[in-house]
């Protein structure tokens, strides 16, 4: 949950780096462009940064599923999702929207806010029929958080006994972005927190250390998630 009161005049900007995720809201006071003006949404994977302005007063509640996990329950596909937002009522039973469509900055304690919502999330737990694909990409992606020697496609399929057109295909599907993405993501990251924690070595060095090789290479896949290369990160923190 986050709420802000500004004063007239005042913007706040963040940039947040992108997670292979579906995300499900309560925005009030939220101008989002291109947004619809519904104030239950859902809001599929990006692939790059994205940037945030906060104006005014305003509040949202907001709950992050697992890679996959949305998409799995509701029994949509992640790939119409990617960078776009729409109204959850779109995707979502109305029991679901209902419940959280009574979400407001009351000042109540957060958890009895989060039980309602998990009682009712847990309706599509309910109603879920068993998929094998669904419970395979999950486990391909919690590997994937969790062991950092994966750095390609080919070593991620092999593992689990996939082609990588099949593996593509399922990451379509339940995730929305390939899993080379998810991948270089997930190492980005890692650069990212190393570039914030004071790296003192090389911008080569800190490549290499995550797995690429080229430094062109690196530097562009930078650009493309962060916005800016290696450098121009490193010198404005």
């Amino acid at each position: 949950m986050l709420r802000w009161s500004l004063p007239e005049g005042v913007r706040y900007s963040s940039q947040v780096l992108p997670h292979p995720t579906v995300n499900l809201t309560v925005e009030r006071g939220v101008r989002r462009p291109g947004a619809p003006p519904e104030p239950v949404l859902v809001t599929g994977p990006v692939a790059r940064r994205f940037d945030v302005e906060t104006v005014g007063q305003g509040w949202v509640w907001g709950v992050r599923f697992r890679p996959g996990g949305l998409p799995a329950l509701a029994g949509f596909d992640a790939s119409s999702l990617v960078e776009r937002t729409v109204a959850a009522a779109d995707l979502l039973p109305a029991p679901v929207v209902e419940v959280l469509g009574t979400l407001h900055d009351t000042g109540a304690p957060l958890d009895q806010d989060r039980a309602r919502v998990e009682a009712a999330l847990r309706s599509l737990a309910a109603a879920a029929r068993p998929d094998p694909d669904r419970d395979l990409v999950l486990a391909v992606l919690a590997e994937l958080l969790a062991d950092r020697s994966l750095v390609r496609v080919a070593q991620v399929a092999e593992r689990h006994g996939l082609s990588d057109r099949r593996l593509q295909r399922l990451f379509a599907r339940y995730v929305g972005l390939g899993p080379k993405w998810v991948l270089a993501r997930h190492r980005m990251h890692d650069v990212v927190s190393a570039l914030d924690a004071g790296w003192e070595g090389s911008l080569a060095d800190l490549a290499a250390e995550h797995g690429w090789y080229d430094q062109a290479h690196f530097t562009r896949d930078f650009r493309a998630l962060v916005g800016v290369t290696p450098a121009q990160y490193r010198d404005r923190r």
